[in-house]
């Protein structure tokens, strides 16, 4: 029995490492959803008839007045409609898009929806008003219906404001006016030249003159 339940386990393990289509649940909560604020862009590059595959250059415009972090952007294939534009079945409720086989997908959403990395390139930022490089999105009918049309949403992070610069240091105040010195500090001087004249080292008339303005 835990033999067993080893295998299992290096089983799992081994498949999750050999496949990066599977991406668990909520990887992708921290980004918003951007759909209203992106024009998506779909080009049907290619058909095969035989495998009944199609294959979908998707790209998306920034029609929003904020940069994009190019690295967040991530395009969601929501739904799939015919061409009555129900992406359900009526009788059933099943929707349309569990009839077909996503290739090349980059992983899930929380409620099964297949998602795909928007290339960078050299970028950092999708500013407004330009267009991301496309997505290469294969899909397969198994069903063989010849006409579906897949629907996208956007889902990305904007490019946070840079910080204030932080105000410079208020300038250094000027050091303050010199006082005059206080009635006691006057007295004792008039003391000491009182002294100095009585001694014969100073005249009244050299003190005056070093007093003159």
């Amino acid at each position: 029995m835990q033999v067993s339940r080893r295998t299992c386990c290096l089983i799992i393990a081994a498949t999750i490492c050999t496949n990066p289509t599977i991406a668990f649940a909520g990887s992708l909560d921290h980004l918003t959803d951007l759909t209203g604020k992106m024009q998506v862009n779909v080009t049907l590059k290619g058909r095969d008839n035989f495998t009944s595959e199609y294959r979908y250059d998707v790209s998306v415009r920034n029609l929003s007045p904020d940069p994009i972090i190019l690295d967040s952007l991530v395009i969601v294939l929501d739904k799939i409609t015919n061409l009555a534009g129900e992406d359900h079945e009526g009788l059933t409720g099943e929707s349309f898009l569990r009839r077909f086989d996503i290739l090349d997908l980059d992983g899930h959403t929380e409620d099964g929806k297949p998602f795909f990395h928007v290339p960078t390139g050299t970028l950092r930022d999708l500013v407004p008003q330009t267009d991301s490089l496309p997505v290469s999105i294969r899909i397969r009918n198994r069903d063989y219906v010849a006409v579906f049309t897949p629907s996208f949403r956007v889902l990305g992070q904007k490019r946070p404001p840079p910080e204030e610069k932080r105000a410079d240091s208020p300038a250094t105040s000027p050091p303050p006016a010199q006082k005059s010195p206080p009635a006691a500090d006057r007295k004792t001087v008039e003391k000491l030249i009182q002294l100095l004249i009585k001694k014969g080292v100073l005249t009244e008339e050299e003190w005056r003159k070093a007093n003159r303005p």
